[in-house]
């Protein structure tokens, strides 16, 4: 197992991608108007992408356009003091016309948009770049000492 130097076990690609299939919503990091802003999407992981559901002409529509975004989700446990942060960075873009449907029917109709736009598209971001952290329980239970 390998472990960064704050002490954090580092996940490797097949683990981190495993749990990105374990959530449905995460949150996209976007540069809006020269500010990042980081927003809530509901998501699946197919065909090496993560994708999303967004309203045409909106500001996560104009900010994901070739644009290069980061992309998280994680899971804490407060209680233990345990939990795991995966991310993917990489070149957001519109899934492609003709390229067929990444997922079933059935799976990207679950994709809820957060935006009242009535046009949408399928946003697309590569899973070719994906770390993931966990963090676990120090040992004898209870909660580590905070970092100050």
């Amino acid at each position: 197992m390998e472990v960064d130097r704050n002490g954090l076990e580092v996940l490797d690609t097949d683990e981190c991608v495993r749990l990105l299939r374990t959530r449905s919503v995460g949150r996209i990091g976007i540069s809006s108007r020269a500010l990042p802003t980081i927003l809530p999407v509901e998501y699946l992981v197919a065909q090496g992408h993560v994708l999303f559901r967004t309203g045409l002409g909106t500001r996560l529509d104009v900010a994901t356009r070739d644009a290069v975004v980061a992309f998280e989700v994680d899971e804490f446990d407060d209680a233990s003091n345990s939990g795991w942060s995966v991310v993917v960075t990489g070149v957001a873009g519109s899934w492609p016309e003709g390229a067929g449907l990444p997922a079933g029917p059935a799976e990207l109709a679950r994709l809820r948009r957060w935006d009242a736009a009535a046009d949408e598209h399928l946003v697309a971001i590569p899973l070719d770049r994906v770390s993931g952290r966990r963090i676990r329980p120090p040992v004898g239970g209870g909660r580590a000492d905070p970092v100050t």
